[in-house]
């Protein structure tokens, strides 16, 4: 199966994104992808409230959802939407952060509510606290496809490795990471978490990215780091899109995954230990 991992700069305003998320759907299709992959926060990437408030919508009548499925049907394709921002009708108001993988036929098959919460202070001048407008969800996801089990997480997900382990040792063979990384810890951690997750997990790891200056309508333009990456079972980076809008593309071959996992069988190493203990 080949894969292409689409790299986009959205703005916040949904209608306005989708023409470009569409035209490079599209361009992976024409590079032979049978499965596409986009960032995570797809719809709208926003720092403001009240343009969330103003632009969003439920799933069941989001647009890009239903544009996205059309596509993936008319193209006879897989496709991880990496998140959409969807409005959820929760009484104190946030908003779901949540991946979808659609069939060849355009039917959602799998969704996925992003866990952990971006809740950080990087520095003095930047900070962000995902918490306050979305609430996390608390299940994992590991989906069947045709070319494999597929294991869906989201941006600082990445973070924390027992999510990967958990889905390694279900039997994900790929694990998908959309993100939205800023250019701070991108520049930092992005690449080594990465591939980290696929050497522990002996999974292909695809993370298609947000990149660039964010158009924003209302408050301050989030900027974010790009660099979509695949990488293989081995922890080799099969493809890097760099900090550009647009597509990369990979082969997937499970055998890899089989040969990692033979070679380094850590998922059936588990050791039962007491502590730690302060000494």
């Amino acid at each position: 199966m080949r894969a292409g991992l689409v790299q986009l700069c959205s703005g916040d305003d949904p209608v306005a994104n989708l023409p470009q998320t569409v035209a490079l759907i599209e361009e992976a299709v024409a590079c032979g992808a049978g499965f596409v992959l986009t960032p995570e926060v797809t719809n709208c990437v926003s720092a403001s409230r009240a343009q969330q408030e103003a632009v969003l919508q439920y799933e069941g009548a989001d647009i890009t959802l239903a544009a996205l499925r059309d596509v993936a049907s008319a193209r006879r394709i897989w496709l991880l939407i990496g998140s959409l921002a969807i409005k959820t009708g929760d009484k104190d108001g946030r908003f779901a952060n949540r991946s979808f993988l659609i069939t060849p036929d355009g039917q959602i098959v799998a969704r996925y509510d992003k866990i952990h919460m971006f809740d950080v202070t990087i520095s003095e001048s930047e900070s962000y606290r995902e918490s306050a407008g979305y609430r996390p969800g608390g299940a994992a996801c590991l989906a069947q496809t045709s070319f494999g089990a597929l294991g869906m997480t989201i941006c600082y997900d990445l973070r924390f490795p027992h999510l990967y382990r958990a889905l390694g040792q279900r039997g994900a063979q790929i694990i998908t990471v959309p993100s939205a990384f800023s250019r701070v810890t991108g520049a930092a951690h992005w690449e080594v978490l990465l591939r980290a997750r696929a050497i522990e997990t002996g999974a292909y790891v695809l993370a298609p990215a947000q990149t660039g200056v964010h158009a924003a309508q209302i408050g301050k333009p989030r900027e974010t780091y790009g660099h979509s990456l695949a990488i293989s079972p081995w922890g080799e980076v099969l493809g890097d899109a760099g900090d550009a809008p647009g597509v990369i593309t990979v082969d997937l071959d499970p055998s890899e995954v089989a040969k990692s996992r033979k070679r380094v069988p850590s998922l059936m190493h588990d050791a039962v230990f007491s502590g730690p203990r302060n000494l």
